[in-house]
């Protein structure tokens, strides 16, 4: 794919324009620090939006679900989506509460999805899986044919997707009026894990794997997820 985003009528920001932006880079570093996304559709004149995982394979969004999840057959079925991936980053605290409002990171892809073919399935879920758990599939046993024939694996091509940046917008500007003596900054926000809470039914003495402490170094150098 080419290094800029196009810009349609479904991607082109029309508030705030001057936050958006077309490197491909941009949106790529949105997706890779991102654990989930909220995926949109119709279904029967309604809108449903559901939380999902993801993973990203080079211009691909991966997502995964149940085979029996009506809203993954549906995308399975060439249904159109919206994923939407948001960063949130601070509050904006202005002197009006017309003026606040927030520092974030987000991008929008719009597209149909694709069913990743039988013999390409397993390594698609591992590529999730290392999005998600990075190590994760070196500490417990190999996925099951049975557990793989239970999952929908798809791609959506990151190609149609707007990209909103406005992490560096100012609280206020100079001589607008306003009454100094009212507070106004930012409320920075960030993503923590805590720590690993072990299972009750796990043996005792069994240590926490790198790949949760990995995870947790992961969530901690981004502050998001």
């Amino acid at each position: 794919m080419t290094t800029e985003l196009p810009l349609t009528t479904l991607t082109r920001v029309r508030r705030g324009a001057h936050h958006q932006r077309t490197d491909r880079a941009a949106l790529y570093d949105i997706v890779d620090t991102a654990l989930y996304a909220t995926a949109a559709i119709v279904r029967d004149d309604r809108p449903v939006a559901l939380p999902v995982g993801i993973g990203r394979d080079g211009d691909d969004l991966l997502v995964h679900g149940s085979t029996g999840s009506d809203f993954f057959r549906r995308l399975a079925g060439g249904t159109a989506v919206s994923l939407t991936i948001t960063h949130l980053l601070g509050m904006k605290y202005a002197r009006s509460l017309f003026d606040s409002s927030m520092r974030y990171r987000c991008a929008v892809v719009h597209g149909v999805a694709s069913v990743v073919p039988p013999e390409q399935k397993e390594a698609a879920l591992l590529t999730l899986s290392e999005h998600l758990m990075p190590g994760r599939s070196a500490d417990v046993r190999a996925m099951t044919a049975r557990e793989i024939a239970a999952t929908l694996v798809l791609r959506v091509p990151l190609a149609e997707a707007s990209v909103k940046d406005n992490a560096g917008s100012l609280v206020e500007v100079d001589d607008d009026g306003e009454d100094r003596t009212v507070w106004a900054g930012m409320l920075p926000l960030r993503v923590v894990a805590g720590e690993p809470v072990t299972s009750p039914q796990t043996a005792t003495g069994t240590p926490v794997p790198e790949s949760v402490r990995r995870a947790a170094a992961r969530v901690a150098a981004s502050g998001t997820a």
